[in-house]
Order: C-alpha cells, then sequence, then structure tokens
C-alpha cells in the first residue's frame, strides 16, 4: 500500500473531520481492496438506517483520536 498519511495534525477542527472521514475510508478500502466489490455493497449500506449510524460512529471514533491528537485545538494564552 501507498504511503498516504503523514500526521494526525490538523490546522483545524474542520480539516481533523475530514481526516477521520478519510481515516474510515481508508479502512474499507483496506478491508474490501475491490472497488468493483465496494460499489456493488454501497446501494444496499447506503440506504440502511443502521449501517449509516455504525459509519458515523466510525467516523466519531477517528475524530476523537485526530482532536487528541491536536491537543483537541486547544489554544494557549
Amino acid at each position: 500500500m501507498e504511503k498516504w498519511i503523514n500526521s494526525l495534525q490538523t490546522k483545524t477542527p474542520q480539516e481533523g473531520f475530514e481526516l477521520a472521514i478519510t481515516l474510515a475510508q481508508k479502512g474499507i478500502q483496506y478491508t474490501q481492496p475491490s472497488e468493483k466489490i465496494r460499489k456493488k455493497l454501497r446501494p444496499k449500506y447506503s440506504e440502511d438506517a443502521e449501517n449509516l449510524i455504525a459509519s458515523s460512529q466510525v467516523i466519531a471514533i477517528h475524530f476523537e483520536t485526530v482532536a487528541a491528537a491536536n491537543n483537541y485545538w486547544y489554544k494557549r494564552g
């Protein structure tokens, strides 16, 4: 696999959230490397509320990790 992430550091919470989404997407790509199969499965889960909630939970967990890595974007002084 190609190296695609160098750091969890982001300038803003918005960038951190976008990184969390990317982390979730990359996790799916690693788990199911076949783009053809992913595209075949997408219609099934994209209309299922439980699957969408599970996806949101994965993104939230990644965002929590990114936020911690960025000291919750706390500015001192």
